[in-house]
């Protein structure tokens, strides 16, 4: 899977349903042992709900971490002290490899790990690294088999398009079953809550579910492409339509059907 170039204004298009999820995520964490609390956000984005973080925990130390330029640069406004004597920072970093190097009380990661392959075997090491009563909290989309991803895989396997965009796009197996989730952490001691929602989003505007998607499943595309404008455009075209097709118009927009999958791993005190 090719490494995405990332633009942070079309991701925040659909701020608010990307948000959403975060926010029942955090709902669903329970209070946390620190003093002030630690927190880590792997897979920031530009930061516009790490903010979250410290309304919810408003003395808490946040360092919120991401491996992309363009996002990293988003989020030096939110940077600082918080207004309940908090802080919160931004560090580069790849939740591949990431290896925290003190505790924490929470880890968290909101829609980030479908990107990171074999997430599932850095679980031992973030548990690990929780202080006693700590939690470790995520969530992911779970649509990899929705009608914008299978069609996204269909079109890139195409006769026209299947050398240059080859491996490119996230497989099938980039989120696990939600049994393997609750499996793996409850195998390292944790008191472990799992479930899926899905949201049926209403999009608005000229072809929606191809803005939407532009901002994160269709990135990977993009930047393999972007050496190759007109490429590209015939790619986002003849996907465009396909869309179309997939997610008709009503009179009030159009319907997103979003599934995602949320586990909360609570490390015994």
């Amino acid at each position: 899977m090719t490494t995405s170039t990332w633009d942070p204004a079309q991701y925040l298009r659909h701020a608010g349903h990307r948000a959403r999820p975060f926010t029942d995520l955090l709902a669903r964490v329970p209070d946390l042992p620190g003093t002030p609390p630690r927190i880590a956000d792997l897979g920031c984005g530009p930061g516009n709900v790490t903010v979250l973080l410290a309304d919810r925990w408003r003395t808490a130390r946040i360092t919120g971490y991401d491996n992309s330029p363009e996002m990293l640069a988003r989020t030096e406004p939110y940077a600082g002290p918080t207004a309940g004597g908090g802080r919160l920072d931004f560090a580069h970093a790849d939740a591949t490899t990431w290896a925290p190097t003190q505790t924490y009380d929470l880890i968290v990661s909101n829609a980030a790990l479908q990107w990171v392959p074999g997430h599932v075997e850095r679980f031992r090491d973030w548990v690990a690294a929780l202080a006693p009563g700590g939690t470790f909290a995520f969530q992911v989309p779970n649509n990899i088999d929705a009608p914008l991803h299978a069609l996204m895989r269909e079109l890139a396997a195409s006769a026209r398009w299947k050398e240059r965009l080859a491996d490119v796009l996230r497989h099938e197996d980039s989120v696990h079953d939600p049994l393997v989730y609750l499996d793996r952490l409850a195998r390292l001691g944790c008191a472990v809550d799992v479930w899926e929602t899905t949201y049926e989003q209403i999009l608005t505007g000229e072809d929606p579910v191809l803005d939407w998607v532009k901002g994160t499943g269709l990135r990977p595309v993009l930047t393999a492409l972007a050496d190759d404008p007109e490429a590209r455009d015939d790619f986002v075209t003849e996907y465009r339509d396909l869309l179309r097709d997939a997610y008709p118009t009503a009179p009030y927009g159009t319907v997103l059907p979003f599934r995602r999958l949320f586990a909360v791993a609570h490390k015994g005190a």
